[in-house]
């Protein structure tokens, strides 16, 4: 099974749900970064939900997630895009703690206290911007307070990474259920309740439940509305380096020349590497390409 995302509705519209199974994409990102186990977990619980608000928008739009908490990973930053494509990445990304009270990997103590952002560029100009104090660590909630606070809809937020023995992720994904004005009172109990006795995200992946079947564990009407398809995708370029490197003048420049014989630049994102000879930074200053 590849990863996607489900959008879907139930209630009669007055239910917005989304499902996601991430498990290749957070294996690539653990892969490429060289992850530790919570690490792992941290960046793959963002990057997921990230994902799932990705498939919120339309077209061309893209945001970014950046949590940005006091605890051993530092920040943690991912994109993503309306096509499921998505890239991340984590300060520190060898980060070793001991588990947490539940035997789980301590992803809120990996965390810390901090702030979680959200930047949405919707293509009309300056790009919307929110956030708020990150009220656990564990981003599950962190992402649900975002939802009522910064864009006003009760949300509920699961999602997990399930790693093995060897630091290799087994099962990742999520899903956000977001309930309209219209709900009634024992619409909303029956709701509540359904998210109450949910097993977790990972144990349900695990016994091979899809995105679809984990919607209809809490909403039984759920009507799927379509698929997007979920992978890695990063969007550097030589070009775009390229205009990094005219954007830093002339000066600095000949300075990387005369002190490192020319430029590296390493991708966040990626780690893809890109290398410039002094002949390719002096072009640059003639606006060519070498």
């Amino acid at each position: 099974m590849h990863d996607y995302i489900v959008r879907a509705v139930a209630r009669s519209g007055k239910v917005r749900a989304y499902a996601a199974r991430t498990t290749e994409l957070v294996e690539e990102l653990r892969r490429r970064h060289g992850t530790w186990p919570v690490v792992t977990a941290a960046l793959g619980r963002a990057a997921t939900v990230g994902a799932m608000i990705g498939a919120m928008l339309k077209g061309d739009q893209r945001l970014t997630v950046q949590v940005m908490g006091d605890g051993p990973v530092g920040t943690i930053v991912v994109d993503a895009d309306a096509a499921g494509r998505v890239r991340g990445f984590a300060d520190h990304p060898n980060v070793d703690l001991p588990l947490n009270d539940q035997g789980k990997l301590d992803v809120a103590g990996a965390v810390g206290k901090g702030a979680l952002y959200v930047v949405k560029d919707l293509g009309f100009g300056e790009p919307y911007r929110g956030s708020v104090p990150l009220v656990s660590g564990e981003l599950g909630e962190d992402f649900a307070y975002y939802f009522a606070v910064s864009e006003q809809l009760p949300s509920s937020v699961g999602v997990g990474v399930l790693v093995d023995t060897h630091g290799r992720v087994k099962q990742a994904g999520g899903f956000i259920i977001q309930s309209f004005p219209g709900l009634s009172e024992e619409e909303t109990a029956d709701l509540e309740g359904a998210l109450t006795s949910i097993p977790s995200v990972t144990a349900l992946l695990d016994r091979g439940v899809t995105p679809e079947e984990l919607l209809a564990h809490v909403v039984p009407d759920v009507r799927v509305l379509d698929r997007v398809p979920v992978s890695f995708r990063c969007r550097c370029s030589r070009q775009r380096i390229e205009r990094i490197l005219v954007a830093l003048g002339k000066e600095e420049r000949e300075s990387l020349c005369q002190e490192q014989g020319g430029a590296e630049v390493r991708c966040q994102f990626c780690g893809k590497v890109y290398r410039f000879s002094c002949e390719a930074l002096r072009a640059l200053d003639e606006g060519r390409s070498v």
